[in-house]
């Protein structure tokens, strides 16, 4: 995992400047991935999907602001080490949970993980930002009782502003009952554009098959749809129809991170031009994804990993 920012990550590399570019205002769960590995190793590492999406802005060279929470404990030290390594900023103070969340992560031979969370989620006041785009995602979007603070920055900040929201359920800590169906859709209704995988989509619209998800989720009010299938690559859904890409594949350490730093790269390559090709958009995305699949833990790339 990458500690600190490396001496050759120049300002000139930068896509803009970091200090007067309007912001993206990320907002969900941060905590310390717990690693188990195969070979019965263990490993705390700090993550969570709002977290990772943060991170692998800030490390692209992206104004960040992250609204969250974490504890001031020994493990919350670990998240606040880890964000200001890569240059997230808070939105807001984070230090309002009386212990820092975890995530068990227990990696099968071929480097996929399943989770079991230890989890409290909730936010402190946030001050008031005037963002570039608001991502919000997973956990924080269902979870009471943050998610009602999620909906309030969507309504606070979201008119202005590119809204894209990343579904990444978890089962094991929310379910996928009727009551977590309509929070996530009350939150696609407010996106321009929803992400999620193709196990997202099973495990929440079972039976409507990709497109007819992608077409009830494009009902309810977003512009785009993005559906990754892991190794098979990721579609593109909107009112032109759909645009595919293939995987990109630089061999796998774990997928740990993997959608979260998806998730930022969409961000990332509509940073100046929402109306981006969308090709470009996924393959791009797919690139950043594929540096964080090949090494071990959430560690998404700097910007100078993929670019020149």
């Amino acid at each position: 995992m990458a500690t600190d920012q490396p001496a050759d990550q120049s300002p000139e590399q930068l896509p803009g400047d970091p200090a007067t570019d309007p912001p993206v205002l990320v907002v969900g769960e941060a905590l310390v991935d717990v690693v188990l590995d195969p070979d019965g190793g263990r490993r705390e590492m700090p993550g969570g999907s709002a977290a990772n999406v943060a991170v692998a802005l800030a490390r692209l060279g992206r104004p960040v602001r992250f609204a969250t929470s974490y504890a001031r404990d020994r493990l919350g030290g670990l998240v606040a080490d880890h964000l200001a390594a890569s240059g997230v900023e808070h939105a807001g103070d984070p230090r309002v949970l009386a212990r820092t969340s975890t995530a068990e992560a227990t990696l099968a031979p071929d480097g996929s993980a399943s989770y079991v969370f230890d989890l409290e989620w909730r936010l402190g006041p946030m001050p008031d930002l005037t963002p570039r785009a608001v991502h919000v995602c997973s956990i924080g979007a269902v979870l009471d009782p943050g998610c009602r603070d999620v909906l309030a920055a969507l309504e606070r900040f979201g008119d202005a502003a590119l809204v894209t929201y990343d579904v990444n359920v978890r089962p094991s800590i929310t379910g996928t009952g009727p009551e977590v169906v309509a929070r996530v859709e009350r939150v696609a209704a407010l996106a321009d554009v929803v992400k999620a995988s193709d196990e997202d989509l099973e495990a929440l619209w079972p039976g409507l098959g990709e497109a007819g998800t992608a077409q009830h989720l494009l009902g309810l009010g977003a512009s785009g749809v993005v559906v990754t299938r892991g190794a098979s690559g990721a579609a593109w859904y909107d009112g032109r129809g759909v645009t595919e890409v293939g995987a990109v594949l630089l061999g796998v350490a774990d997928t740990i991170g993997a959608g979260d730093t998806f998730s930022a790269g969409i961000l990332d390559a509509l940073w100046d031009d929402p109306d981006r090709d969308r090709a470009e958009v996924l393959a791009h995305a797919a690139r950043l994804a594929a540096v964080t699949v090949s090494r071990p833990g959430a560690d998404p790339p700097w910007r100078h990993e993929v670019t020149g």
